[in-house]
């Protein structure tokens, strides 16, 4: 894709509906995931917490979207491989690119240590301090399952005797893998294990400088760094009203991290203010080399956001 222009994602609220309702109702998100393929949205995606961010769970979401949206393609922002074992999640994530027809992206994330993440391994069985390398064992496996007739495996978590996957990918060559993370080891990783970059950068600017040291380690390791997919995860809230927008984004900011705004905010991309200011913000990050933006709106009126995004910001950043 040339660089300054972009596909557009758009992350559905699955956590905001659990958080926000008794009853969870799972027809929103499936109208939500409607109206984005017909705003012309490329794709859409879901997050993923067990207990420290509960949400609706991401895999059975996106199938049940999958078969509802026919086109855009459907992303974890992000998963964590580390929660499961890598012979289940190769098997269900081939499942669920089964039923799309190759539509699936999996963003992938090792997860910030807090103490609710860290309670959250506890609870799944999961040494948090070991994290990181269940991580590229997981990703080194989710490969071979995917793409070998028979693996073998002697990790230092996981170990594999001549095991064949029950279920392969609809496409050959696997399920793309996305990798969060920002910091060098994360870039060092990303170069090596995967297929794109997946950030939450806290502005255009930071991203352009971690772009650029993540193509010197594309470059170490012997690869193009065209052949490495570009993406971003953003928030947003758009509103003539700018003191409007400020307050919808510190109040959703502080209910989904709680986590006081003025910390937050140095942390995650977060844009807010009118359509213009959120064009200049998209543009820039365009211009630095996104090729896929992914959107989260922070405010309650999901549709309202949606609806503004594709009239009032979709035009004048779409190629």
């Amino acid at each position: 894709m040339p660089q300054g222009h972009a596909e557009f994602g758009f992350l559905l609220p699955t956590r905001e509906m659990v958080m926000n309702q008794a009853t969870p109702d799972f027809d929103q998100i499936i109208d939500l995931s409607e109206r984005a393929e017909a705003h012309g949205f490329d794709s859409v995606w879901v997050g993923d917490s067990i207990t420290a961010r509960p949400r609706l769970e991401a895999f059975t979401t996106l199938a049940a979207v999958a078969t509802r949206a026919q086109r855009v393609k459907l992303g974890t922002a992000v998963l964590l491989p580390a929660l499961r074992n890598p012979v289940v999640l190769a098997n269900e994530a081939a499942n669920l690119d089964l039923l799309s027809k190759g539509r699936l992206i999996l963003g992938l994330g090792i997860a910030t240590k807090t103490p609710l993440v860290e309670a959250e391994f506890t609870a799944c069985g999961v040494n948090i301090q070991r994290r990181i390398g269940i991580f590229e064992e997981c990703v080194t496996l989710l490969r071979r399952l995917w793409t070998e007739p028979s693996v073998t495996f002697n990790g230092t978590h996981f170990q594999l005797n001549d095991t064949s996957l029950g279920l392969r990918p609809y496409r050959d060559s696997g399920i793309p893998l996305w990798i969060a993370g920002s910091v060098d080891n994360a870039l060092r990783r990303t170069a090596r294990l995967g297929d794109g970059w997946f950030p939450n950068p806290p502005s255009p600017q930071i991203f352009t400088e971690q772009n650029h040291a993540l193509n010197g380690f594309v470059n170490e390791t012997g690869k193009a760094p065209q052949d490495l997919h570009r993406a971003i995860y953003t928030t947003l809230t758009i509103n003539d009203d700018v003191a409007q927008a400020e307050q919808d984004m510190r109040t959703f900011i502080e209910g989904y991290y709680h986590t006081p705004f003025d910390v937050m905010a140095k942390r995650p991309s977060v844009c807010f203010g009118t359509a213009d200011t959120c064009i200049t913000w998209i543009k820039d990050f365009m211009t630095a080399g996104a090729q896929t933006i992914v959107v989260r709106f922070g405010c309650p009126d999901q549709i309202g956001q949606l609806e503004r995004f594709t009239k009032e910001i979709m035009p004048h950043v779409s190629a």
